[in-house]
């Protein structure tokens, strides 16, 4: 039986080598696919009018007219005509990018545990103690607490200390409420996924906050791209796939932590209810003294030690 820190720690690196199977990488690449297939579906059908309703909106200011008729004084040429096109891309990616990420966040947890379920647990029995609806209003209800704690919150991030602090607790507790929650939906009773909750409570926490952190990692590829425009087709897409692998190391985390111990916890509570074999009395257990044979000898028959009788005397 692992120890926590053990339980912590094989899950851990069982994570990281699970996000190098083809399923995993073929689940952290389907938001690009999805985003190019959006992409192409509404620039088909939508281009031309987007950026036409965009370039008439960087014209409908007369100062920024006057500012564009200034650029091109300059030899810019037809700034608005190449500037459109552009705010029409930047606009449309983060509504595209939402999407993709929602769809594909809701498709590969379940994915996930079941990969993990299949391979490493296939006997473990599935209680289903947490339907979709329940999964649904769980997400909502933990995300609204978080949000709160978070304005609350706000006045003691001036401190400078708390500010690295409060803000990767709260989003590390609203992951692991979330994740731990669609880990075990499938698999663990309300009344199990409660007691883990309680008894594993600090390590889902650590695991919240450690991905939670791995998570700004993108973020600073997002804004390299939107500071260098040039790059913004190359750094874009490779911030999603970053985004959607530590999303999927984060979810198999969880997945082989949360079911490891559920495991766990059954097989404790199999062994709880076993019968305790009941103890004996050590005099039980010495040995019993020989019996004497003190039965009379029978007719005709010497009694031992005695001299042999002639049976031929009448």
């Amino acid at each position: 039986m692992l120890t926590r820190m053990g339980l912590l720690l094989d899950s851990f690196w069982r994570a990281a080598a699970y996000c190098m199977r083809p399923r995993v990488i073929l689940l952290s690449l389907l938001p690009l696919l999805l985003m190019a297939l959006l992409a192409f579906g509404l620039g088909y059908f939508y281009w031309d009018a987007a950026v036409q309703s965009m370039h008439s909106l960087l014209e409908s200011s007369p100062m920024l007219k006057n500012f564009w008729s200034w650029l091109e004084g300059w030899g810019l040429g037809r700034v608005v005509g190449v500037l459109a096109p552009m705010m029409v891309i930047l606009t449309a990616t983060p509504v595209l990018v939402v999407v993709s990420l929602l769809l594909v966040a809701v498709l590969m947890t379940p994915a996930l545990v079941t990969l993990v379920a299949e391979r490493r647990f296939p006997e473990l029995v599935r209680k289903k103690g947490g339907s979709f609806f329940a999964s649904l209003a769980w997400s909502v209800g933990s995300t609204a607490m978080a949000l709160v704690a978070l304005a609350v919150s706000v006045p003691l991030w001036l401190v400078p200390p708390l500010v690295l602090v409060l803000p990767p607790l709260i989003w590390g507790w609203l992951t692991y409420r979330v994740m731990a929650f669609d880990a075990l939906a499938e698999h663990a009773s309300k009344e199990e996924r409660k007691r883990l909750f309680e008894r594993h409570r600090a390590s889902l926490l650590g695991i919240g906050i450690i991905t939670g952190y791995l998570g700004a990692a993108p973020s600073i590829v997002w804004a390299s791209g939107v500071l260098f425009v040039a790059a913004f087709a190359v750094l874009v897409p490779l911030a999603i796939w970053i985004y959607m692998l530590v999303f999927a190391f984060s979810s198999l985390w969880f997945t082989h932590f949360c079911l490891a111990a559920l495991q766990e916890l059954r097989e404790d509570d199999v062994r709880a209810t076993m019968p305790v074999p009941s103890r004996l009395p050590l005099d039980a257990l010495a040995p019993a003294p020989a019996i004497e044979d003190t039965a009379p000898p029978a007719a005709g028959l010497a009694a031992p030690g005695a001299p042999p009788t002639d049976l031929r005397t009448p």
